[in-house]
């Protein structure tokens, strides 16, 4: 096992492209192929994909704060991954259904500045939250962890209208549950290795 840490530590860099890419080839996979945005989108449809994604944030944290490209970056290919690990529903509530449909139609509609700005808002709050951690930031770390939960709530909600509301739920349970474990696993214990 300490092999094995060792090797991973050694080639951290190494490893952290290969997942960034393999994180780029899935998302352009899915968007350029329209079979298989309609698989990854109807799995999506179960809602256990919903409650889990807010919750890679946690190791995505820890990696940070153990200063692991590699870490970090294989929880992001997990995390985009993750809305396909879960069997298509046998019935989804409407709202679901809307607002993943307003979602699908949002990513495949033209890109303007409007859009192209939001988008942008998803990496920048990563790299933000991953900054936080990296230098061992707390508060800034969990604000900005509060930040992301609160704008995709408010992005759901003004785009996406009443069906954005389906969020709100896993965003704060993730946000709770998130914050929390965060905040015992590295602070409350002390873990400064």
């Amino acid at each position: 096992m300490k092999q094995t840490a060792i090797w991973i530590k050694q080639h951290d860099t190494a490893l952290a492209a290969v997942f960034a890419a393999l994180s780029a080839g899935f998302v352009m996979a899915i968007l350029n192929q329209p079979t298989w945005l309609d698989w990854a989108f109807a799995r999506h449809e179960n809602q256990l994909s919903w409650f889990i994604r807010p919750l890679f944030l946690v190791p995505f944290c820890w990696f940070a704060f153990h200063c692991s490209l590699a870490g970090i970056f294989i929880t992001l290919f997990l995390l985009l991954t993750s809305m396909c690990w879960f069997p298509q529903p046998a019935q989804t509530h409407p709202l679901v259904k809307d607002f993943l449909a307003f979602e699908k139609n949002w990513l495949l509609a033209d890109w303007n500045a409007t859009k192209m700005a939001f988008s942008l808002l998803v990496p920048a709050s990563l790299s933000l939250l991953a900054c936080a951690f990296w230098k061992r930031n707390l508060w800034l770390g969990l604000a900005t962890l509060a930040a992301i939960a609160v704008m995709k709530t408010v992005w759901s909600l003004f785009f996406g209208g009443e069906s954005g509301s389906t969020v709100i739920t896993p965003a704060v349970i993730g946000l709770l549950l998130g914050g929390t474990l965060i905040y015992l696993g590295l602070w409350r214990k002390g873990d400064d290795n």
